[in-house]
């Protein structure tokens, strides 16, 4: 019989999820049936963190300019208001939001970061855009620093090429402007609860 304990509380003032029943193998070649059956209703509980988790860090996204006209958090509320106020549903507006979230964790290959956060839950098309946006934001700079803007152009045949290129023409390239006035990230907050609740 698989020996269970509840989950211990993190600290004093962040409590274990519900304290949840956990497994005790030391490998998951000494785990059971009866052990994943434990672990597994538990994935619901991770789940419902994502959007806190998500929002703390696009907080952080504050903190850091990194030498542009507006903050990385700015940028991205930015690139969600332009997307919202064009009409655009609330997957599109979602990927816009979180397109660059990984700036502050891997900033040469941060699309993969957001890419692999939205993957799940929207369509290919929006997955696609979110993945390979930093390449095609490269036709607006990338000549500056000794790169070649086209390199979009390996991509022509894709069914996603032009809807990550117009993402990026109407709402990621534009969103440095330090007198738009966006929405703030509060507004943003249901929305990503919503978007990230277990399903």
């Amino acid at each position: 019989m698989t020996d269970v304990t509840e989950t211990p509380p993190l600290s004093d003032t962040e409590p274990a999820t519900s304290h949840q029943p956990m497994t005790h193998f030391k490998s998951f070649a000494e785990s059971t049936a009866e052990d994943w059956a434990i672990i597994g209703p538990q994935l619901a509980n991770t789940q419902a963190l994502v959007a806190d988790k998500v929002i703390e860090q696009l907080r952080y996204l504050k903190h850091d300019h990194g030498g542009f006209p507006v903050d990385r958090l700015e940028h991205s509320l930015q690139t969600a208001t332009r997307a919202e106020r064009d009409g655009r549903d609330d997957d599109y507006v979602v990927c816009a939001l979180l397109h660059d979230i990984g700036d502050n964790f891997a900033p040469y290959n941060h699309p993969d970061i957001a890419a692999a956060i939205v993957k799940t839950r929207v369509s290919e098309a929006n997955h696609w855009m979110v993945q390979h946006h930093g390449i095609f934001q490269g036709e607006y700079f990338w000549h500056h620093i000794g790169l070649d803007r086209d390199t979009h152009l390996q991509f022509v045949d894709s069914p996603y090429y032009d809807y990550t290129r117009e993402f990026c023409a109407k709402y990621d390239q534009t969103a440095f402007d330090s007198d738009y006035k966006s929405n703030p990230l509060e507004h943003y907050e249901p929305l990503l609860q919503e978007f990230f609740a277990p399903k």
